[in-house]
């Protein structure tokens, strides 16, 4: 058996429970001082203010630090070859991005630099953001396809995606997203292409255990609210659990479909309308917002506060991407969402660990500090939560504790 001992914490902040928290409860924290925590074999076994009444193996003084859980980044599209540095230009010019998409920029370049590398390079790659993103203080993401677009280069980045999850100490849920863009070649034949994600892909993905999830991308351009229905669906028959990618340009029905038909999230919903808050607080969707994407494209911002006013539980992620978020860190995500979505910080904390772990089918095990969980923590260079907000630009993760083991400090 191993044990550990986190002792003389300054602030132990975290939110409560194996769910996701909407409404006022949102910004509803547990707070301790003067805390400790005890672990034993990565687990959480128990915690409380004061004297530890307890003696572990092995022993960390947090220096009166804060500690919250260990960040949860519910979106990510880690798997990717090449960059698109060369876009930087067109964005300062205002071009927008369907325009960089349709002139073959955009997703459809990086799908070309994805089918270029090997298996092996694409996890390298990955690992070392991977190894990036624990420095910043996440401890479990979730991880996506989509820049495939055809059977084998899906399963090649989802087959990826499962050896990271079984070799690096990040947690990492699998999400298919083979509908992320049309392939030039089915631009004629949009039927023929969700032919394919139906009888073909989805089937191999299941077959092979390979994600969790089935994430589409309902937007202008891409696939109406009903070609995402029918990928969605057929998903579903597959145990595949609903996600989309939803009114991050125009409001094309997205988040009303995420009600209906039981998304665990829908993500983006920068133009999101109110019937689509309405469809996703009675459908109990979880609305994962990204706003490093709408301050990177120089864009308008989620109505994240309308969202939690209305009963939504709101999540927070980075959507880390070559093209229109090439951001890996979450702390800069949290300083935005204070200050660009109006969130206090305990909301924030909360979109970033309870409400984010519950939008990848996690809150069992991860996102708060609570008895059998495990043991993922973050011991910050802060005295307290508003703080670890208000701090702009600098990495103010101290130690990151992954099941116990300490991997960053």
């Amino acid at each position: 058996m191993s044990s550990l001992l986190i002792h003389n914490i300054g602030m132990l902040a975290t939110p409560e429970g194996t769910e996701a928290h909407r409404g006022p409860a949102q910004g509803q924290l547990r707070v301790l001082e003067n805390a400790w925590i005890y672990t034993e074999n990565g687990r959480i076994v128990s915690f409380g203010s004061g004297e530890p009444p307890l003696t572990a193996e092995e022993k960390l003084d947090a220096g009166g630090r804060l500690v919250t859980p260990g960040l949860v980044d519910a979106h990510t599209h880690l798997i990717f070859g090449g960059w698109r540095q060369n876009e930087l230009a067109m964005k300062i010019r205002n071009v927008p991005y369907l325009d960089i998409l349709a002139s073959g920029g955009g997703i459809l370049s990086t799908v070309k630099a994805t089918h270029a590398a090997t298996e092996a390079e694409l996890t390298n790659k990955a690992a070392t953001a991977l190894d990036e993103m624990m420095r910043f203080g996440t401890t479990t993401c979730e991880a996506k396809s989509g820049y495939g677009l055809c059977k084998d280069e899906e399963l090649k980045q989802l087959r990826v995606i499962r050896k990271l999850n079984e070799t690096h100490p990040m947690d990492v849920a699998a999400t298919f997203m083979g509908a992320h863009a049309l392939p030039p070649e089915y631009k004629e034949n949009r039927e023929g292409y969700l032919k394919l994600l139906c009888e073909e892909i989805i089937p191999a993905v299941a077959q092979e255990k390979l994600a969790r999830f089935c994430d589409v991308f309902c937007e202008t351009g891409v696939f109406t609210a009903e070609e995402s229905r029918q990928v969605l669906e057929c998903g579903k028959e597959y145990g595949l659990i609903p996600k989309i990618h939803a009114d991050e340009i125009d409001p094309i029905g997205g988040s009303q479909l995420a009600g209906q038909i039981g998304a665990i999230s829908a993500e983006h919903l920068i133009v999101c309308p109110d019937e689509g808050i309405a469809s996703m607080a009675r459908g109990g969707t979880i609305a994962c917002l990204l706003p490093a994407t709408s301050f990177y494209l120089n864009s308008t911002y989620a109505p994240a506060r309308k969202m939690i006013e209305q009963g939504v539980p709101v999540a927070l992620a980075s959507d880390y991407n070559p093209g229109s978020c090439p951001c890996l860190n979450l702390q800069l995500v949290m300083n935005i969402a204070c200050l660009k979505y109006r969130l206090t910080p305990e909301e924030v904390l909360t979109g970033v660990t309870l409400n984010a772990a519950a939008a990848i089918g996690m809150a069992e095990l991860v996102g708060s500090v609570d008895r059998a969980k495990q043991a993922d923590l973050v011991i910050w260079d802060a005295p307290d939560l508003n703080y670890l907000c208000y701090r702009l630009g600098s990495n103010l993760a101290h130690t990151v504790i992954k099941k116990g083991v300490l991997y960053h400090g």
